[in-house]
């Protein structure tokens, strides 16, 4: 019975409800809730045995599996600290990485084993590394091996807490990684939405109702289609086990639209989970090539956080998938959780209503109506960044007697109340005077019908200080528009300001594997083109 808040709790409790459901559905492994929970047991005990502690930090560094799952919920249940890792992160990225967060920990696939053991003796702290069997056939010698430690002898239960906390490391695709520091509890509510999502019956007011929400929930697949080291994918897998819901993870170590549609097909997969437009795309696309391939009547929703998801691929999805398929979109970060389900205006920008909890800040102030600024939220909310407090200072701030998360997306309050939002203030061009966020022209850009994926960058002009450059790639067999077309086509729908003054062709614009723009590719991209 859950006594409290703590993800542990809860998770032995849903397992406790539907022993025999199945938790997890991969290409290697399936596991119902109460094999799920006995291997969790097991690999907890096994590194506690090893030396891992209570509050030690541990890494988990793989591409998706069934294990990244297992390994999460075991880590919180021994009362350590579960961080994620980038594995697309070279050996100088991941060095900072492990030291930022004082590893004590490393979870790893088997084909990142050289990495690590080059790694290791540079990692002070570092008391044990864990190969996972991934099928590549590396060399694993001298780390552990994560299937012994199934051969634990389990532990009773170790201490915990609801304000243990586990750690959320950011894409930084705009500075270095930054460790998000999240209570138990606080994540609970703020993340993965206090087991409401999937429930009629809404958030838990106790924690032994999620109990009832496993029992009474819908019997639902979900198909989060990112990299569970990203908070998106993550998260909504949290989300969905928390009610007793089924989670496939995808092998597959590319991104293949054709053979995403074939599994959800053949496995009944409900909710597909993406990131944006960088998934919504090419799943798109082959749909569009592929008419009445695929019987996706079981598909509830497809829904999508974590970037930018343009209007016109959302109308597309529309007409190809089946009229009772929701599309939906949402708004977050890894500093201020789920900040909300938006709905989208007549340009196609997100609009999030503001209230007790969500606002807008201009300097050290509420805005007005009318007024840009920075998005806020307060509530449920991490307690800043681990081993960072000048960063928490600035980020986490006291305005009006309570704690407010300053959280980089800029914002417009509108009369109505509602907030439009424009995306990363970090990324802001300013051109003439004129504040130019680069979401808002990337989401007129896309609509144009010869252009695939679009990117935003501001370069320096001897006479606007910065002009807007747009980095975008054709569609297949699209003719390319000249600069002056692509100028007309985008001043019918934006201010002149803000309409691109050079054009950049790509073959790909380069995102995130969480499908986030990588601004800091597009300035370079931008720079080299433009010298």
């Amino acid at each position: 019975m859950a006594q409290q808040f703590h993800l542990a709790d809860l998770f032995e409790t849903v397992a406790a409800t539907v022993p025999d459901k199945i938790a997890l559905e991969s290409d290697s492994l399936t596991l119902t809730f109460a094999e799920l929970n006995a291997r969790a047991d097991a690999i907890a005990a096994g590194l506690a045995a090893h030396g891992v502690a209570r509050g030690d930090t541990v890494g988990i560094y793989m591409m998706n599996r069934a294990e990244y799952i297992e390994a999460f919920i075991a880590i919180v249940k021994l009362g350590a600290v579960p961080f994620n890792v980038n594995f697309r992160y070279r050996e100088d990225e991941l060095r900072y990485l492990f030291q930022n967060a004082s590893a004590a920990a490393i979870i790893h696939g088997a084909e990142f084993s050289g990495i690590i053991r080059a790694l290791q003796p540079h990692l002070p702290d570092l008391k044990l590394a864990v190969a996972v069997d991934d099928g590549s056939g590396a060399d694993t010698g001298g780390l552990v091996d994560y299937g012994s430690l199934l051969d634990s002898p389990a532990v009773s239960q170790f201490e915990r807490d609801e304000d243990d906390i586990l750690l959320i490391y950011t894409g930084g695709t705009t500075g270095m990684p930054k460790g998000v520091m999240w209570r138990h509890k606080d994540f609970v509510f703020g993340c993965i939405g206090g087991a409401g999502y999937f429930t009629p019956s809404g958030a838990m007011q106790v924690p032994q109702d999620i109990a009832d929400r496993a029992a009474n929930g819908y019997p639902l697949k979900l198909f989060p289609l990112a990299p569970l080291m990203h908070a998106a994918a993550l998260w909504a897998a949290l989300s969905a086990l928390f009610n007793g819901l089924t989670v496939v993870v995808d092998e597959n170590r590319t991104f293949d639209p054709e053979a995403i549609w074939t599994k959800v097909e053949a496995l009944g997969v409900n909710i597909v989970q993406i990131v944006g437009d960088a998934m919504a795309i090419p799943l798109r696309d082959a749909l569009r090539a592929n008419p009445d391939r695929w019987n996706l009547q079981r598909v509830v929703n497809v829904g999508s956080g974590g970037a930018v998801f343009s209007q016109s691929v959302k109308d597309d999805l529309r007409q190809l998938l089946p009229a009772s398929v929701a599309i939906t979109d949402g708004m977050g970060s890894s500093e201020t959780g789920i900040a909300g389900a938006g709905a989208i205006s007549r340009d196609g920008m997100m609009q999030l209503p503001s209230g007790d909890n969500l606002k807008v800040v201009v300097d050290d102030r509420f805005a007005l109506a009318g007024e840009t600024g920075i998005i806020a939220r307060s509530g449920h909310m991490p307690v800043g960044y681990f081993g960072d407090p000048d960063k928490t200072a600035e980020v986490f701030r006291m305005i009006d007697d309570k704690v407010w998360v300053i959280s980089g997306d800029a914002g417009r309050l509108k009369q109505d109340g509602m907030i439009t939002v424009f995306g990363r203030g970090s990324t802001c061009i300013n051109s003439g005077g004129e504040k130019v966020f680069p979401e808002e022209v990337e989401q007129v850009l896309r609509d144009h019908p010869a252009i695939r994926d679009a990117v935003v960058a501001g370069q320096p002009d001897p006479r606007w200080g910065e002009r807007v450059v747009a980095i975008v790639s054709p569609r297949d067999g699209a003719v390319r528009p000249a600069l002056a077309d692509l100028r007309e086509f985008l001043g019918q729908r934006l201010a002149g300001y803000k309409v691109p003054k050079a054009l950049v062709w790509v073959d790909e614009v380069r995102r995130s594997p969480a499908g986030k723009q990588d601004y800091r590719w597009a300035l370079s991209v931008a720079a080299n083109a433009l010298d």
